[in-house]
């Protein structure tokens, strides 16, 4: 997939953003690392990366997450384009949890930021991340060390975990759905719903899709492959489809959205579907559309 050239990121944002961002150490770092040997660590020989995935070149960068630089330059870059505060906004996540999880996982968790944030609020709970990168799980790793936080990061495929049914009290992903098609959103829902024990939480954080569709120009700043096609959809729709219930999404600062869900008893889940069925209906968005991403600064480190 070809890369944007000239956007309204390339041409004013990232100039300014790289004012605030210490390239050398960032260097520095990446060539300190042996990204194919810690890599290895995680890798799972037997995981089939699906195409969505890895055709896209992600941020601008080539190759997508599948690029050690997508996993250095990752967090310097989403500091400042995550308004109005990075850490503000993942908090709303956390903040909306109900529950008191022992068990957590974290869907598509990156570098781990969010999975960090929940290891803090709930110390004594098994926390995992899961992602398809195994680049992106060498920073997590090296983080959740710096830390101080037992954390265990599995490379897989959130569509497909591989963990037992009612595994967990908690699901989570974050800023995950708008870099997924949205069929595959609600494969991600409905394995989070077998994850869950009964009366067990999900929770997504994620672009406001209601602003999203009304602001064309933010999408063209942010070009991702699949960003238009999450912002014509409906999570609330999809967690429904999915059989969660006590759906609802909170507006965060205008520009992103919590949606929460809670997978109900065997006997509310039947009670329900028809109800289900007539509120929520079946997402029709065209994922035929390749967009290009958009051209984050990789700050010039290359694989």
């Amino acid at each position: 997939m070809a890369v944007g050239k000239d956007t309204i990121w390339e041409r004013f944002l990232q100039p300014v953003v790289r004012l605030f961002i210490d390239e050398p150490a960032l260097r520095r770092f990446y060539e300190s690392v042996d990204w194919e040997k810690e890599s290895d660590r995680f890798r799972n020989p037997t995981l089939t990366i699906p195409s969505y995935y890895s055709s896209q070149n992600f941020h601008g960068i080539q190759n997508g997450y599948f690029n050690p630089s997508a996993a250095v330059s990752y967090d310097p870059i989403t500091q400042y384009v995550l308004a109005p505060n990075e850490t503000w906004v993942r908090q709303s996540l956390i903040d909306a949890i109900r529950c008191k999880p022992k068990r957590i996982l974290d869907l598509g968790c990156g570098t781990a930021t969010t999975t960090l944030m929940l290891k803090q609020a709930f110390p004594e709970a098994e926390v995992i991340g899961l992602d398809l990168s195994p680049y992106m799980l060498v920073m997590a790793e090296h983080k959740a060390n710096k830390a101080q936080r037992n954390i265990q990061f599995k490379h897989g495929n959130a569509e497909q975990t591989g963990f037992p049914d009612g595994y967990f009290d908690l699901v989570t992903a974050s800023l995950l759905f708008h870099e997924t098609p949205p069929a595959v959103s609600q494969a991600i829902l409905r394995e989070s719903f077998r994850l869950l024990k009964t009366g067990g939480e999900v929770l997504i954080l994620d672009g406001n899709q209601k602003t999203l569709r009304q602001t064309d120009w933010l999408n063209e700043i942010f070009e991702e492959p699949y960003i238009k096609a999450y912002a014509s959809g409906n999570l609330d729709a999809w967690m429904g489809s999915a059989g969660f219930e006590a759906v609802q999404t909170t507006d965060v600062w205008l520009i992103h959205q919590v949606t929460q869900g809670v997978k109900p008893i065997a006997g509310e889940a039947t009670r329900n579907s028809a109800a289900r069925s007539r509120f929520h209906a079946p997402d029709t968005t065209d994922m035929g559309e390749d967009l290009q991403g958009f051209p984050a600064p990789a700050f010039g480190i290359t694989a």
